[in-house]
């Protein structure tokens, strides 16, 4: 089986079906990594509204994948 490392620890990790919390080594990583993510420590870069919330304001056209459509 092939071999990879935890994002959070970078213990290396078999991937197989025994390795339960795959990408993690353990639950404990994975709940860091979730964390860090909540506490956007992480974030996928994207574009800016203007308001600077991220979302679209009142004047600004909704995409075609919004799901904020009627």
């Amino acid at each position: 089986m092939p071999t990879f490392h935890c994002p959070t620890c970078n213990k290396p990790v078999e991937w197989s079906p025994a390795a339960q919390w795959r990408p993690f080594c353990s639950e404990r990583c994975r709940l860091i990594d979730l964390g860090a993510w909540m506490s956007e420590q992480r974030s996928i870069p994207g574009p800016q509204a203007a308001d600077g919330t991220g979302e679209a304001g009142p004047d600004e056209p909704l995409s075609a994948d919004d799901s904020r459509r009627h």
